[in-house]
């Protein structure tokens, strides 16, 4: 009985020893993932930053106007949700959808029209199974996504907001704070709300916008949308690998500790073994005598 026992532990022994190996694979594999996000990200931030403080300029002028700035009396909103495309990452997804699931709810609640272009296999998988409105949906992007493709989705949206499909566009993602931290968050991005001023009103007035500050202005808003949503997407990709390297890392601390568990009760059921074969051995003996 008690040799069949050790043969049960020492199977699950060698079945959490795999999985250990596999989970310490995965920490390794998010860890350089993140580095690399990280990276892109901060390669893109000077060229986004010169074209916000532009942006900025611009928008102080008190005669400026434009379509891209102007409130909609539209009630209709598009929300661009970033999950992943994986799990096992503890409680990113979920985070990320939860948080879009209510704001979509709420807008719902006080009328508005809402549609959801959602970004991520988990984002797309979670709309398609409730009654949500879908417009678009992109998956398997986020670890490889470039200008390009984020200048696919910025023109889709701009025009669906041209076109006056939806007043507002809202983009719902997981911003990366530290490894240990990921904060889901939600930022207006259409129209163009809250510019803070860039240079000083004696370095504006020396600059002169062709064919007009309106015309230059409109004609950054593509690659405006399409900086963020190439920032919000990387962001949302590191978020999501930081939070599998601590997943991964505590599978694999858990593992570790069930591993000593188990060697503990094989070697019990061991010890029980050699005392109960001493215990026999001696009994002979004394039938011997």
């Amino acid at each position: 009985m008690a040799t069949a026992n050790m043969k049960d532990v020492k199977r699950r022994i060698k079945s959490v020893e795999s999985t250990m190996q596999i989970t310490k694979a995965m920490e390794l594999v998010a860890s350089s993932k993140m580095r690399r996000a990280k990276e892109r990200a901060q390669a893109a931030q000077p060229f986004f930053r010169a074209l916000y403080d532009t942006m900025s300029d611009i928008s102080m002028d008190s005669a400026f106007k434009s379509t891209f700035t102007r409130a909609s009396e539209s009630s209709s909103y598009l929300l661009l949700v970033v999950a992943g495309d994986r799990g096992l990452a503890g409680g990113f997804n979920s985070n990320v959808l939860k948080l879009a699931a209510e704001r979509a709810d709420e807008l719902m609640g006080q009328g508005a029209d809402v549609r959801i272009v959602p970004v991520g296999r988990k984002a797309v998988e979670f709309f398609e199974k409730r009654s949500y409105s879908i417009a678009e949906k992109y998956q398997g992007i986020a670890e490889s996504i470039d200008t390009y493709e984020a200048s696919d989705i910025a023109d889709s949206v701009i025009d669906g907001f041209v076109n006056g499909d939806y007043g507002k566009v809202e983009l719902i993602y997981t911003t990366f704070v530290s490894a240990l931290t990921q904060t889901p968050v939600d930022v207006q991005v259409l129209p163009v709300e809250h510019l803070d001023k860039g240079t000083s009103d004696a370095a504006r007035a020396l600059t002169v916008y062709d064919p007009s500050p309106e015309a230059v202005f409109d004609g950054m808003i593509p690659q405006y949308m399409s900086g963020l949503i190439y920032s919000a997407i990387v962001d949302s990709f590191a978020s999501e690998q930081a939070a599998r390297r601590t997943a991964m890392e505590s599978a694999s601390d858990n593992a570790g500790e069930m591993i000593n568990q188990l060697s503990l009760l094989y070697n019990r059921a061991r010890q029980a073994v050699i005392t109960q074969e001493l215990t026999e051995i001696s009994s002979a003996s004394l039938r011997d005598e």
